[in-house]
């Protein structure tokens, strides 16, 4: 995989705009933005996808596969880190010496002229971004933004706004969110990942600071976190707003109750304000409280914001109710890391009642299973009730030795905690097998195991099928 490189500015007239890897979540958004700019845009993906198609509908030219001749007439080139070092097209721009720009200045770039509110963290940014987007615009305002997932009540992840607020889920992975003109930052958690890109824990934390120091107007930061709260301390005279459970945060979260949905309140200035939100669980109160501290940067009244914060409906991939079979459930979870699979399985069983949770569990990246491998053993065998764990996506990571999902798998307690499988369809014909009534299956990840889900349901169609011949 190539290395995020940034130092290369995207020109200020890109002229011709080809993306490589178009179709993913936070490319898509960016390539949707240049078109609505009147950018000229074009891209290639390695595979034809619904994102794919409803690019190509608003006139992108889009080569499935990647080649030399798909740059074209290109002027810029866009790519991440995830693109390899021999992608002919990664090549073929170096050798016409075109610039060659990260995805992230792209989305700098069209940020430019705005007041940009930068949402960042390790786990929570996508909801979060999303809640203060959907907030403004029950707000009456039109603002612009660019998230990392797909907004359900909206239909898509960016959009172009007709006001000077600009709204970005700010990538923390690779160190790009630091190169945002931000007004307000958003600080969700600052739990130490990504670790093969900043080499110690010491520097991801020391990555929050600058990226909360660099905000004009204000910081909104967690009261919960520990390093959030030392990343507080680091920030001197900044003006700051902390949130969340802790009882001297500025907007103290308390009386959550949660079940199908979830109600709270938030002390302000010794004021009590009350919601209830369409999703559930307590991180996405804790979510919830932190977009209310943008919104209140931005001006607007307590109460007004947490009514308008609750028409949020959620984002694709975050416990999203996919199918039913036979009273057997499958959402879709993009939780790959153990606190964001702790929060998904916690608000998951407010909701089950007395069925059983079964995570259908991907690991996202070698380094990440190899690191924290007992760490997710815990998390699924203290929350799940049976794990199945498919092979890792490697997303921009070779393979390593002895490194596979078993790692998580063999330290279970016991074999009855869950298995480890190889093939995916062995895994789904195995979650057929076991799954009854009141059940939720949750494929879960943050690589491509979402593609396993028809797979799923016809496995359980099948069975019932079966299970109805032979009564």
């Amino acid at each position: 995989m190539i290395k995020s490189d940034f130092s290369q500015a995207i020109p200020s007239q890109p002229g011709n705009v080809h993306f490589v890897g178009i179709g993913g979540a936070g490319m898509s958004g960016i390539a949707r933005m240049f078109v609505s700019a009147g950018v000229p845009v074009t891209g290639s993906d390695a595979r034809d996808t619904e994102t794919v198609e409803a690019l190509r509908a608003s006139g992108v030219a889009i080569a499935i596969g990647h080649a030399a001749e798909n740059l074209g007439t290109a002027d810029t080139v866009v790519v991440t880190g995830a693109i390899a070092e021999d992608n002919p097209e990664y090549v073929e721009a170096k050798r016409r010496g075109l610039p060659i720009v990260h995805r992230a200045q792209a989305l700098a770039w069209l940020t430019r002229n705005h007041r940009l509110v930068a949402v960042a963290g390790a786990h929570g940014k996508t909801t979060s971004t999303g809640m203060v987007i959907t907030a403004l615009l029950a707000l009456g305002v039109s603002p612009s933004f660019v998230n990392g997932g797909v907004i359900r009540s909206l239909g898509v992840s960016a959009a172009p706004g007709d006001d000077g607020v600009f709204v970005v889920e700010a990538d923390e992975s690779d160190g790009s969110f630091l190169l945002y003109d931000t007004a307000i930052s958003l600080v969700t958690n600052v739990d130490p990942d990504h670790l093969d890109h900043y080499g110690s824990e010491e520097a991801f934390e020391a990555a929050f600071v600058e990226f909360a120091s660099a905000a004009s107007e204000r910081v909104v930061i967690s009261s919960d976190d520990p390093r959030a709260v030392a990343v507080t301390a680091r920030l001197g005279d900044r003006p700051v707003t902390t949130f969340g459970e802790h009882p001297r945060a500025d907007l103290r979260l308390h009386s959550v109750q949660s079940g199908a949905t979830v109600s709270f309140s938030v002390e302000y200035l010794g004021v009590d304000y009350a919601t209830t939100l369409r999703v559930a669980g307590l991180h996405n109160a804790i979510n919830a409280t932190g977009a209310l501290g943008v919104l209140l940067a931005l001006g607007f009244e307590p109460q007004a914001s947490l009514d308008a914060i609750a028409v949020f409906e959620g984002t694709e991939r975050r416990f999203e109710r996919r199918g039913e079979v036979n009273g057997v459930t499958v959402y879709d979870d993009f939780a790959h890391h153990p606190t964001e699979i702790r929060a998904a399985l916690s608000g998951a069983r407010g909701v089950v009642g007395e069925g059983r949770l079964i995570p259908i569990f991907q690991p996202h990246l070698y380094t990440r299973t190899r690191d924290m491998a007992d760490e997710f053993a815990k998390t699924f065998e203290s929350l799940a009730d049976h794990t199945i764990v498919v092979p890792i996506y490697g997303a921009r990571q070779e393979p390593e030795p002895g490194v596979t999902g078993a790692l998580i798998t063999e330290r279970f307690s016991a074999p009855t905690v869950g298995r480890y499988f190889e093939d995916w369809q062995d895994a789904v014909d195995y979650a057929a097998e076991i799954a009854r009534p009141g059940d939720f299956l949750i494929p879960m990840g943050g690589g491509d195991v979402y593609q396993i889900i028809p797979q799923l349901l016809a496995a359980l169609q099948n069975r019932a099928e079966l299970e109805k011949r032979d009564e």
